[in-house]
């Protein structure tokens, strides 16, 4: 069985992130051929065309770290019905210079939670717009908007809800799935 890697973005810079103990659920509770690392954005300066020509290291180190996985997760909050700032930042890091976009051809899910009952609904949508215009193939389904309540996910990760653990676990077996699928129709470059 193969293994792939797979580099997962919190949206929220916050220290009590709940999109945070969202991804260390999924990470507890992935098949054990999909090995997860965080690709930290924080230190990444607000993107201006002006570093084009010259990406500062931050930026080159960003950039390497989505090549040296085979597909990218996105567990994000909502801010103001879109994704949090620093996340789109990253993003457009992520995409530029002209012709250099770490995401075409990259595989990408999304996933996320928030208190409110339609979890990120609107901010999914949004990421996954900004997706389709890198050129990024999406897992479309399932989708996965995760309300989030006191003792839904501990700070070990460990969900205390049986269905969400169920469904979650269901979500990481597709992630599975859509890698491998698409990988047998765009290999991984050599």
């Amino acid at each position: 069985m193969a293994n792939y890697k797979v580099g997962y973005f919190v949206g929220s810079l916050s220290s009590r992130s709940i999109n945070r103990l969202l991804a260390k659920a999924l990470i507890r509770l992935a098949p054990a051929n999909l090995e997860f690392t965080e690709i930290p954005f924080r230190d990444l300066p607000l993107y201006s065309s002006d570093y084009d020509a010259d990406f500062p290291a931050v930026a080159l180190e960003f950039k390497r770290a989505i090549a040296a996985v085979d597909a990218v997760l996105f567990v994000t909050p909502e801010y103001n019905r879109s994704i949090p700032g620093g996340l789109k930042n990253a993003i457009d890091w992520a995409s530029r210079p002209n012709g250099k976009n770490s995401f075409a051809r990259k595989h990408s899910a999304v996933i996320g939670t928030s208190p409110g009952a339609i979890g990120t609904a609107i901010a999914q949508q949004h990421l996954r717009g900004l997706l389709s215009f890198c050129n990024s193939p999406q897992m479309n389904a399932p989708e996965a908007y995760i309300q989030f309540k006191p003792g839904l996910i501990d700070e070990d990760g460990v969900v205390g809800n049986e269905g969400t653990e169920a469904f979650l676990r269901r979500y990481l077996q597709e992630l599975h799935d859509f890698i491998v699928r698409v990988l047998s129709v765009v290999p991984r470059a050599t």
